[in-house]
Order: C-alpha cells, then sequence, then structure tokens
C-alpha cells in the first residue's frame, strides 16, 4: 500500500513537472520573457539550497518558540485556576460571615423566648416556647458545624492558592528565561533569515504556478524538506534510487526537469546544486 501511495505521489509530481514545462501563460509571454529549462533548473537549485538554509535557522530556535507558547499558555490556565481559587475563598468567608450573624439572630431569639416564658400561663405555652429554644440551639449548633468546616476549606484553599500561585511565578521564570533565549536567536539570525526569505522569493519569480506547486508539496510531505536533490552516484540524492543512464544525461544537459519515478522529488544535475546563482 506505501508503495502504491509513493508510486502515486511520484506521478502526480512529474505531471506536475511536465505541465510546468509546456506552460506559458499569456499574460506573462506579454510582460516578461519566459524563464528557459536551464533557468528554472537553477532557479530550483537555488530555492532548495536558500529554503535548506531558512530550515538550518528554525532548526536552530528548536522548539522555543512551542516552548514559550506552552508556558504563556500554562500561566493564563494557572490565573484562571487562582481567580477562581479566589473567588471561591470569598464565597466561603461569606458563608462564614453569614452564618455567624444567623447565630446571632439565634442567640437573640433565644433571649426572647426565655424572656416570654417568664410570662406564660399555661405549660402549652411553656412547652412551645422550649421547642423554639432548642430548634434555635440545634441551629447554633449547625452554624458552628458548618463553620468549622468552612475554615478548614479556607485553610486548604489558602494553601492551594499559594501553590499555585508560586507555580505561577515559577513558569514566568521559565517564561522570562526561555523569551530571552529566542529573544537572543531571532536578533543573531533574523537579518540572515530575511535575506534568505528575499533570495527565496527572488527564485520563487522564475518558477510558473505548476513548479511551484509540486516544489511546495514535495517539501511539506519530505521529512528533511528536500524537493529539489542532485544526481549523486547515479542515484537520486534524495531516495538513492537509481536514475536511468538517459534519463541522466537529460538531467546534465538541463533539457528537461525531470522527477525521481520513486520518491517524486525534482532532479538536478549535481553541480547545479553546489553553485549558488
Amino acid at each position: 500500500m506505501a508503495t502504491k501511495t509513493k508510486a502515486k505521489a511520484s506521478e502526480t509530481t512529474e505531471k506536475e513537472v511536465k505541465a510546468a514545462e509546456k506552460e506559458v501563460k499569456p499574460t506573462e509571454s506579454k510582460t516578461k520573457k519566459t524563464a528557459s529549462i536551464s533557468e528554472r533548473v537553477e532557479a530550483l537549485a537555488n530555492l532548495q539550497r536558500v529554503d535548506s538554509e531558512i530550515d538550518r535557522i528554525i532548526t536552530i530556535r528548536g522548539e522555543l518558540p512551542l516552548e514559550v507558547e506552552d508556558l504563556e499558555a500554562s500561566i493564563e490556565g494557572l490565573e484562571k485556576k487562582l481567580n477562581r481559587l479566589n473567588e471561591e475563598l470569598k464565597e466561603t468567608e461569606t458563608e462564614i460571615s453569614n452564618r455567624k450573624n444567623e447565630q446571632k439572630d439565634a442567640q437573640t431569639a433565644i433571649i426572647a423566648y426565655k424572656e416570654k416564658q417568664n410570662n406564660v400561663r399555661n405549660n402549652r405555652e411553656f412547652e412551645s416556647l422550649s421547642k423554639e429554644i432548642e430548634y434555635q440551639e440545634l441551629e447554633i449548633q449547625v452554624h458552628d458545624k458548618k463553620i468549622k468546616e468552612a475554615k478548614a476549606q479556607i485553610e486548604f484553599k489558602n494553601q492551594e492558592i499559594a501553590d499555585v500561585a508560586a507555580t505561577i511565578e515559577g513558569r514566568k521564570a521559565d517564561l522570562a528565561t526561555k523569551k530571552a533565549e529566542l529573544d537572543n536567536i531571532i536578533a543573531e539570525t533574523e537579518a540572515e533569515e530575511e535575506k534568505l526569505r528575499v533570495k527565496s522569493d527572488k527564485a520563487r519569480k522564475k518558477l510558473d504556478d505548476h513548479l511551484q506547486i509540486a516544489y511546495d508539496r514535495l517539501r511539506k510531505n519530505a521529512k528533511n524538506g528536500l524537493a529539489v536533490v542532485p544526481v549523486d552516484r547515479d542515484s537520486c540524492g534524495g531516495c538513492f534510487n537509481r536514475i536511468p543512464p538517459q534519463k541522466q544525461i537529460d538531467i546534465e544537459q538541463e533539457k528537461k526537469i525531470i522527477a525521481c519515478e520513486n520518491c517524486g522529488r525534482i532532479l538536478v544535475p549535481h553541480h547545479v546544486m553546489e553553485e549558488e546563482k
């Protein structure tokens, strides 16, 4: 199945390459000279060489951009958690305050009921007031229990808040370090990368749409980003598949733009790949 997929990809590339050889846009023919096969081969080699240098710079930066993004996302998540914990803490403190007020109301009610007991006319009224007093005392006990539980929650939440805050500070310190490292690397490579991207755009202008599409697709699918490779020791410089002698001659003479039958990469003469134009 993998062989069929690879063969299909190679066929697609060859079709795109052949289409690129024939394509001459009407608008282009009026405004600029269409690049020759030799010029396109050189442009492809230059484009690959330049893009490989850009890849090298990105590799130097390594995982730092992703690490910075991950740390920023982590800090944002932790800060949301910290805000939520602080809100929960306030709610628990409000609950304690409300329960203490309700206890005071219950105590006030007990005093009032006891005073009324001194003026009752019969046992039924006395017992009724006694039940009210008992109920209020139970309410006070329930509030005591809930207040103790809430205080335990506050103690736990305060510790959790302290832990999260400490984690945030640690992540922020890591983020500052990673950002400084990334900024230094960018400062060292930014000018070089900008020059390379200008060269890349210049090389692309010599290629028609079909070749650019084929090149970009190959670059995306190749692990090492190599869409254009030289013929090396009679073989493809990408997959090392042997190249037929006649195709080698066509490649060397730059008569055609040829793709490897195995991997689909665009093949160019070895000397063209080495020399920057």
